[in-house]
């Protein structure tokens, strides 16, 4: 590229211009080997995509985060060197001696080194992270107790995005917990609370029904990979027996399915007259009077009293106050 320019005539052209003319050469192989480079980098990473899959080891979807993780570092990795690179040259065709300036840069870099200690551990963490494949790019993870969907995964930063649309950025070398709730398949775990007057068998059937129904929707069955599993009366609550379950989805599915399950549970309950508890209050106000059942939901204090009025009508005076 220097001796292109060289083999030209300058004679009659200004040196700031030719210094000038350089330098945008420079910037512009920069950018089109730098074009090139990530054009390679996504060539090799849907190579290296249809080899995993060939192996079969991973999920399609777990195959294709992990190559998407490593691509984005690949490539911005790749970015910051070339353009690096550029720079250093461009400094030297305007006249800089880059020699003493780089001799400089590497005494100034272990000064900041021993002041930057963070920063060298949130980009070993990452590294390690990325090596080891803990998380990927889409992924429904935990960090340190916050949840979020994976948006980027740097050598320095992990961002999660969580489900209000909040943005959680966390500097690689404070993760000090990681729950990845979408790694090659998830479950749905639920209680499922009736009353003590069911039979708990019958119920767990028609769990069942419910379960092999939403299996045989087309638009629900891709994403359910095994039968649901009812894991038992799993205690007794206050007003409920409560019943464990679990079913079996690709990885992010497992919510979808969830609510799918608890809308059809709810349907089928409701015709076979199987009863789901909620919170409710039986007030008694001597044996005269009838019972009076007051609902949790919506009943404030004014209501109560008046409640209580009509009850006690029959029976007792009640204070005005």
């Amino acid at each position: 590229m220097t001796s292109l320019l060289d083999s030209l005539e300058w004679s009659q052209a200004s040196p700031y211009l030719v210094i000038g003319l350089r330098i945008v050469l420079i910037l512009v192989a920069a950018w089109i080997i730098g074009r090139l480079l990530k054009g390679a980098i996504s060539r090799t990473q849907n190579r290296i995509t249809a080899v995993m899959k060939s192996h079969g080891d991973m999920t399609h979807d777990a195959v294709l985060k992990r190559t998407a993780t490593m691509g984005s570092i690949l490539r911005t990795t790749t970015a910051v060197a070339v353009w690096a690179i550029a720079l250093v040259m461009s400094l030297r065709e305007a006249g800089f001696d880059i020699g003493p300036l780089l001799a400089g840069a590497g005494i100034a870099g272990v000064a900041v080194g021993f002041g930057a200690q963070s920063l060298v551990r949130d980009v070993i963490t990452g590294g390690f992270m990325l090596v080891e494949d803990q998380i990927r790019v889409g992924d429904v993870v935990q960090i340190n107790g916050t949840g979020g969907l994976v948006e980027e995964i740097n050598l320095r930063t992990t961002v999660l995005r969580s489900l209000d649309g909040t943005v959680h950025i966390f500097p690689n070398g404070t993760i000090q917990s990681v729950s990845n709730m979408t790694r090659e398949f998830a479950y749905y775990v639920f209680d499922m609370g009736v009353a003590y007057k069911e039979d708990t068998d019958r119920v767990s059937e028609a769990m069942k029904e419910v379960a092999e129904e939403l299996r045989a929707d087309p638009e629900f069955a891709p994403l359910i990979l095994e039968p649901l599993e009812i894991l038992g009366v799993d205690k007794f609550a206050d007003s409920a027996v409560i019943i464990k379950a679990k079913i079996k989805t690709l990885p992010i599915k497992q919510w979808a399915v969830g609510r799918e399950l608890n809308r059809r549970f709810k349907k089928r309950f409701d015709e076979l007259g199987i009863e789901i508890p909620f919170p409710h209050v039986t007030l008694y106000a001597g044996e005269a009077s009838k019972p009076l059942r007051l609902e949790s939901a919506g009943f404030g204090k004014e209501e109560l009293k008046q409640a209580v009025r009509e009850v006690l009508s029959e029976g007792g005076q009640f204070p005005a106050s």
